[in-house]
């Protein structure tokens, strides 16, 4: 997901300056990309159960992740062609298609798991396996789309040459994007490794999953948002309209403060039942519970580092990004969770309060780059962005 948010900046100033055979050819461009860089990280995939055990885990757990980690490698590259497609379709604002594919793939996912998890008996391997294969369908069903619908006429023209020329270009904001992801996706994986080293580990381990999945659940509203204003952003800027990207950046900041309020006040109504949606162990429950006030803040504070990351990547910041994380997970919050969880013996509450110190830095520092943005300047970037891109295209015709 990290390097397609590349086309986030590439294909959406892209459309906005109307240059519309460039997105296929980026598209194309990222799926070459992708597809080299998941060869190694599958082979780290097929090694968790080693590299977890390296890492002091216990070793009936890093077996049981090692074999689900496995079972996941299929999934690995489809989720690579998955991701360039949804960018290329939503930054020409073709998303209906999208909300189908994904309903449909959805409600078959639940068929697939129900047999590879219960019928087939391999239990969380199957589960596994039910992931990647959904991935494939929700990736065919939109190939399908790209290749046959009229609303793709112009910015897809066939494969192409092209999407081997001027790589580089790609990557000076793919690594980045990458990173910038990469190091926030890794600070929260890193919560649940360290709840290993806890006491009762399994415990620690089973309710900082829970609640990570949680808030990847509810998560998937401003990440929506997200994706919207990174389009609408990037069009914007493209078409050389600055003052309406500013607002785009104002009204969503605006929305994602209503939805962080109303779902983090949900969350809290609701702590002392969600448990029993993942366990019906008393002391899991229990904790859970406990666990939920805390969560609803850093969704809320995640709501805005979402949006604002959007705005990033539509203006193409992703270095600026990246040094954020960077600085916001790695310098302020993992240490303030070691600190909390260890030495002030916080635990698995402690892990998460660490998260939320990396939260208010970072939603502080992306805030400050927003409001201080010169926009005109941007809109000018994002034309000679856009120019650079076509340079190859036209030597090579």
């Amino acid at each position: 997901m990290g390097m397609a948010s590349a086309l986030d900046t590439l294909c959406g100033q892209s459309y906005g300056a109307k240059q519309y055979h460039m997105m296929g050819i980026q598209m194309q461009r990222a799926m070459f990309v992708l597809l080299l860089v998941s060869i190694p990280l599958a082979i780290i995939w097929v090694n968790t159960r080693s590299l977890l055990i390296l890492f002091g885990q216990e070793h009936d757990i890093a077996t049981a992740a090692g074999e689900y980690a496995c079972f996941m490698v299929p999934s690995l590259f489809a989720y690579a062609f998955l991701q360039c497609l949804v960018r290329f379709l939503q930054t020409q604002n073709i998303v209906f298609p999208m909300m189908i594919s994904s309903a449909f793939t959805a409600l078959l996912h639940i068929l697939i798991c129900w047999i590879l998890v219960f019928k087939s008996g391999l239990g969380y391997r199957g589960a596994a396996l039910a992931n990647a294969i959904s991935y494939w369908i929700n990736v065919l069903l939109l190939a399908l789309y790209v290749k046959f619908s009229s609303s793709c006429l112009k910015t897809w023209t066939g494969f192409s040459k092209e999407a081997f020329h001027n790589i580089f270009t790609f990557l000076r904001l793919a690594i980045p994007s990458a990173v910038m992801v990469c190091l926030e996706t890794w600070s929260f994986e890193m919560m649940v490794l360290l709840s290993g080293l806890l006491p009762d580990p399994k415990l620690q381990t089973s309710v900082l999953s829970i609640s990570l999945n949680t808030g990847s659940i509810v998560w998937m509203i401003p990440f929506g948002l997200s994706g919207a204003v990174s389009t609408r952003v990037s069009n914007e800027l493209g078409a050389g309209r600055p003052k309406i990207a500013r607002l785009a950046v104002c009204v969503v900041l605006v929305v994602a403060i209503t939805e962080g309020l109303l779902v983090g006040s949900v969350l809290i109504l609701i702590r002392n039942i969600w448990g029993y949606a993942y366990s019906d162990e008393t002391q899991v429950v229990e904790y859970v519970a406990g666990m939920m006030p805390i969560l609803a803040i850093s969704n809320f504070l995640d709501g805005l580092q979402c949006v604002l990351s959007g705005n990033a990547r539509g203006c193409g910041w992703q270095k600026i990004g990246a040094y954020i994380n960077l600085g916001s997970y790695y310098i302020v919050g993992i240490p303030a969770a070691i600190l909390l969880a260890f030495v002030f013996h916080f635990e698995g509450k402690g892990l998460w309060l660490g998260i939320i110190c990396a939260l208010v830095v970072q939603v502080s520092s992306l805030l400050t780059i927003s409001i201080r943005t010169n926009w005109e300047k941007e809109a000018k970037k994002a034309t000679e962005r856009v120019h650079d891109s076509i340079i190859p295209v036209e030597i090579v015709s």
